[in-house]
């Protein structure tokens, strides 16, 4: 907990989500009892008080916190293209089912309905100064709507735009002045609402243009530009020569001015013959082509900005970021380039790649943290931004979107708006730097395990409480109390004591605020849960008994029972933890019905020493913590001794291990990579990959008589063969979850983990040595070049309990782009590489297998 100078109160929670109150009185005048752990106490005596509502305090926001990560599964069982993460994390009854989808969270701040479907949409301000914007200006097929910005958003014909035309862009100009650029022409107007028209010559028609604070550039039907500048007295002047471009222009973007300058220097232009030419707009050789790079599909919109600066000031103490100048391409077929754009030369360099959606990219500039930051629209919506000293290019968790354009107001400083079919909408996002959203379902006690049903795609979960009560019995000991509360009061005293009674009969606290009773150790509170993921409604719940807790879930189909789906729960009853006994254990049969939206008892089968069973293996030294198959493959996890391999040998019908593993580990979770190959993690924060060498063969006979020699029993009395260790790799918390899986469409497939403290993680395998031999250099001189903050050697953290074998620290190299630039340098030219060309390197293993 953390006690603020300005009356907040930091709660950090080890489980569950951080909260920030503020303290709203200092509650030193009430009269509620005080305790301390200084006053005398008699034995067994203790002190008693009213649990109320929060007084004193105002939760005032809350920090989501995933810890602990019980269960995670990756699936799109939202038929969203990208898949979602079901993640069962909580303790108690602040348990919840999260899904987490890869974007940023989108508050919407205001959505009205237009008139018909626009086109497109720009904000501007009345004066250069101004924080927020004045008005928003929606262009129709066939006129143009001018909306204020006060403390509601209506419409005005005084503002000086023509209304009867459609509108290609907008903008503040110079000072205090507004610029229309049309079809037809260009409408300069003045703050005096004076207006200055610019008509097209003859026939032709504006079909594309590009503005900005001082400068205005318009192409002509057949690709004609035409270039205007601002001159000191406000009037927009036309360069004298016009340029004709080599075929019809698509596109065009002009930077911002940089601050304390005339003009930006460089216009892009993009043309149907799949190019973009950079055109220089300075007067010594204005309208003069500097550069050209050839796309791969046709250009659909461009956009200069200034990206990843730092904050400099100027000699007259004005602030400014100096960044870098990216030129973003959005292409027809779906896909976003971003390009260096050299701040002197005009030339494009070091091309960054990523495929958004099936639709052309629109590109707007929009402010985010006080810096340029570009929205890129294709099937989804994509911001990409420079926060940390890193690229960023998220979607955006929100409905299609056609236009839009950065939004400033008291209410929302930063903002976006946007048209949606015939709805304009004011977005806002808050919380940047975030990799997923999340939506949370809540859920009665800590979740175990769950299944996916794969033909609704509902998940069955289990929810296990130790040193808890089910709700009947919580009913039953509640009647108790009320019972005893009446029978240990006085003649005298029964009215009120029935009152007190009721009342506290008809008392219900939350459980997630104030908490569950405890009702000590070999407690048992258990249930069965059936759940929507996508609108998280329980569809049915099971409550068990008393003392009964479940452990394990499956969801199958028997063969001769047709195509029923059943739910099998594994169930102990009266388990103490230590020293572990249990008093007995059954599986719970449930028919899935009703579209399997219903659970529909069906049987308890009681597993005593004697299953129904067809054969057993009873050489597995302490717990089975996991059971993989594959084949006639069984591989077994233990809780203490590693992995077993077990062949089902169908002619003997016997269970026969024929490999183990050479190193103790306390397996939590494991999971299949391939016939020979498993992936498990331990309870001491180690992740490792195991395979079984090449000439390995199952085909072992089981030697029930013993009477084989002592020598031939094979290694460390384990089993004949044993399997080689390929990967160790420290990760420092207990792995709960791994899952072979994809997180993106078309991307390759990469190991994803979760972790009891709430990681997410993922290791990705190489497809080239060359990769390899190039981030195997780069950590090792990150290791002696940015040491981490707390002292401690990489190496040596990394190899905690094993050395670390066949794993690169991707965490480590990652920090390359966050160390200062000499650094970079020195780091980079021992590579034989460039900063930029380290920077892609990262960026590119990256973006081809997540986010």
């Amino acid at each position: 907990m953390c006690v603020l100078k300005t009356g907040f109160l930091f709660v950090s929670s080890e489980f569950g989500n951080h909260y920030l109150y503020q303290i709203a009185h200092l509650g030193d005048d009430d009269d509620e009892p005080e305790f301390s752990s200084a006053m005398p106490l008699e034995e067994g005596d203790t002190f008693f008080f009213q649990p109320r509502p929060l007084k004193n305090l105002v939760l005032v926001d809350e920090q989501e916190n995933l810890s602990p990560i019980m269960s995670c599964q990756i699936a799109d069982l939202a038929n969203e293209d990208t898949p979602q993460l079901y993640v069962a994390c909580g303790r108690g009854p602040r348990s919840t089912l999260r899904v987490l989808r890869h974007g940023l969270e989108v508050s919407e701040m205001a959505v009205s309905e237009l008139p018909g479907n626009p086109n497109a949409v720009w904000t501007v301000r009345r004066h250069v100064e101004d924080e927020f914007d004045a008005y928003i200006i929606v262009s129709f097929v066939n006129a143009t709507l001018v909306l204020s910005i006060g403390e509601t958003v209506e419409e005005v014909t005084d503002s000086g735009f023509l209304g009867t035309t459609p509108t290609l862009s907008c903008s503040l100009l110079g000072e205090d002045a507004l610029v229309q650029v049309y079809p037809d022409g260009i409408r300069h107007i003045r703050a005096d609402k004076r207006v200055n028209e610019w008509k097209t010559p003859g026939k032709k028609t504006i079909v594309r243009c590009a503005v900005n604070q001082r400068q205005v550039v318009i192409a002509l039907t057949g690709g004609e530009l035409v270039y205007f500048e601002m001159d000191p007295s406000g009037q927009l002047n036309e360069y004298t020569e016009r340029k004709e471009m080599s075929a019809d222009v698509v596109c065009m973007s002009l930077a911002n001015v940089p601050p304390g300058e005339q003009r930006s220097r460089f216009l892009a232009v993009g043309l149907v013959d799949n190019t973009v030419r950079i055109i220089s707009l300075d007067p010594s050789d204005c309208l003069q082509p500097l550069s050209m790079q050839a796309l791969p599909a046709q250009p659909e919109s461009l956009c200069i900005v200034e990206m990843g600066g730092v904050e400099k000031q100027d000699e007259l103490g004005e602030k400014g970021t100096i960044g870098f100048l990216y030129l973003n391409i959005g292409l027809q077929n779906g896909v976003l380039l971003r390009t260096v754009l050299d701040p002197v030369t005009g030339d494009l360099s070091d091309t960054r790649t990523r495929y958004l959606g099936s639709r052309p990219v629109k590109l707007f500039r929009v402010r985010m943290q006080g810096q340029e930051a570009v929205l890129a629209m294709s099937s989804r919506s994509w911001l990409s931004y420079s926060y940390q000293s890193r690229f960023h290019l998220t979607p955006l968790s929100y409905e299609t979107l056609e236009y839009a354009s950065g939004f400033a107001s008291e209410q929302c400083p930063e903002g976006i708006v946007a048209i949606s079919t015939n709805t304009l909408r004011i977005l806002a996002l808050e919380k940047l730097g975030a990799v997923f959203n999340q939506v949370a379902f809540p859920l009665q006690y800590t979740p175990r395990k769950f299944v996916i049903h794969a033909e609704t795609n509902n998940l069955i979960l289990i929810e296990t409480d130790h040193n808890a009560y089910t709700e009947a019995t919580k009913a039953q000991r509640k009647q108790q109390m009320a019972e005893e509360m009446v029978e240990a009061a006085g003649e005298d005293e029964r009215e009120l004591a029935a009152e007190m009674a009721a009342g506290f009969l008809n008392e219900n606290l939350p459980e997630a605020i104030f908490g569950a009773p405890k009702a000590g150790a070999g407690q048992w509170a258990s249930l069965v849960r059936l759940v929507n993921p996508i609108q998280g409604s329980t569809l049915d719940q099971v409550q068990l008994e008393q003392n009964e807790a479940a452990f394990s879930v499956a969801v199958c189909r028997f063969t001769n029972t047709g195509d029923d789906w059943y739910v099998l729960v594994g169930v102990a009853r009266d388990m103490i933890l230590n020293p572990r006994s249990v008093g007995g254990g059954f599986i719970y049969t449930y028919r899935l019905i009703s579209g399997g939206e219903k659970l529909e008892f069906v049987h308890k089968t009681p597993v005593e020493d004697k299953l129904l069973r067809k054969c057993e293996n009873k050489h597995i030294p302490n717990l089975v913590t996991g059971i993989h198959t594959i084949g006639q493959r069984v591989i077994v996890s233990d809780v203490q001794e590693s992995l077993f391999w077990v062949r089902y040998r169908r002619n003997e019908n016997q269970l026969i291990i024929f490999a183990d593993d050479t190193y103790p580990r306390w397996v939590t979770t494991a999971t299949l990579l391939d016939y020979d190959t498993m992936a498990c993690a331990d309870k001491f924060g180690n992740i490792s990959i195991v395979r079984l060498p090449p000439n390995t063969s199952d085909d072992v006979d089981e030697d029930p008589t013993g009477n084989k020699a002592l020598w031939d029993r094979g290694l460390l009395n384990g089993a004949s063969q044993k399997a080689e260790v390929i990967v160790n790799y420290h990760v420092g918390e207990t792995v709960l979850s791994l899952q072979k899986t994809t997180l993106i469409p078309g991307g390759s497939e990469s190991l994803v983990y979760t972790t009891l403290s709430g990681g997410i993680g993922i290791l990705v395998p190489f497809t080239s040595h060359e990769d390899h031999d190039f981030f195997q250099h780069l950590e090792m001189h990150m290791r002696s070049e940015f040491p981490p903050l707390c002292g401690r050697d990489h190496l040596s953290f990394r190899s905690y309990y094993f050395p670390v074998k066949n794993v690169i620290d991707g965490d480590l190299c990652e920090q390359f782009n966050s160390m200062d630039p000499h650094k970079q340098k020195s780091v980079a030219e021992e590579l034989d590489r460039t900063p930029p060309e380290v920077s892609k390197k990262l960026e590119d293993i990256r973006t081809r297998y997540a986010f």
